[in-house]
């Protein structure tokens, strides 16, 4: 049984993504396509992924448009079949449910507030928190209008599980294992924190593809959450 990871492959170069969802494919559930790799690649690098790795497809491009260009840039994506696909909550409900209805058979998953983004980040920006309360507001505008997953911090994932039921999918980036460098995400927990307060899949890169062997660290990890 795999675990509930989705490996980030956080890289320009599609030889290096395969060679990573090829080493992790046994023991996660997910791998995670981002805007590196597709902007740099393109669709090609997400068939050669496919080809490579018998696991879910996280495509985590952040649409963020009017609802008639997500419409089309999700339509454009159909080919791939993507199992995840996300799109900013704060783009409205409109974009959600454009998303939604393009890609039937795909889990829009409605992107809250950044992980990298402070209570002192939402402040200058003009939001209003703290955190929790935005990424609670915005969850719901997502669900509401038909995102079947959700992506918000570990430290808000409990009370959006509260917030939205039992049968909406919560991935969580910024999930560091115990010891691991933070880098760039602001509010962070450990995997096994994360599971218990609800997520459903926790996006986990740098601490696995940043190991000299990437398929055991993964394996070890996957088998630390069983």
């Amino acid at each position: 049984m795999t675990a509930p990871i989705a490996v980030a492959l956080d890289t320009s170069d599609v030889s290096t993504a395969t060679a990573w969802a090829a080493a992790v494919a046994p023991s996660v559930r997910a791998v995670k396509v981002g805007l590196q790799l597709f902007c740099h690649e393109g669709p090609g690098a997400v068939e050669k992924i496919r080809a490579a790795a018998d696991v879910e497809l996280f495509l985590d491009l952040k649409l963020h448009d009017i609802p008639a260009t997500v419409a089309g840039a999700a339509r454009s994506l159909a080919s791939l079949a993507p199992d995840y696909l996300t799109v900013h909550a704060a783009g409205g409900p409109a974009a959600i449910e454009a998303a939604a209805t393009a890609l039937p058979e795909t889990r829009i998953a409605g992107v809250t507030i950044l992980t990298s983004l402070s209570a002192d980040d939402l402040d200058l920006l003009g939001i209003a928190g703290p955190p929790v309360d935005a990424v609670r507001r915005l969850a719901k505008v997502a669900v509401d209008a038909g995102a079947r997953a959700l992506v918000c911090s570990p430290q808000e994932v409990a009370v959006v599980r509260a917030e939205v039921g039992p049968d909406v999918v919560l991935i969580t980036p910024g999930v560091r294992p115990a010891g691991a460098d933070t880098q760039d995400q602001s509010r962070i927990a450990t995997p096994e924190q994360a599971l218990a307060d609800g997520a459903d899949l926790l996006v986990i890169g740098r601490p696995i593809t940043g190991a000299d062997d990437v398929g055991k660290t993964a394996a070890e990890l996957a088998a630390s959450l069983r």
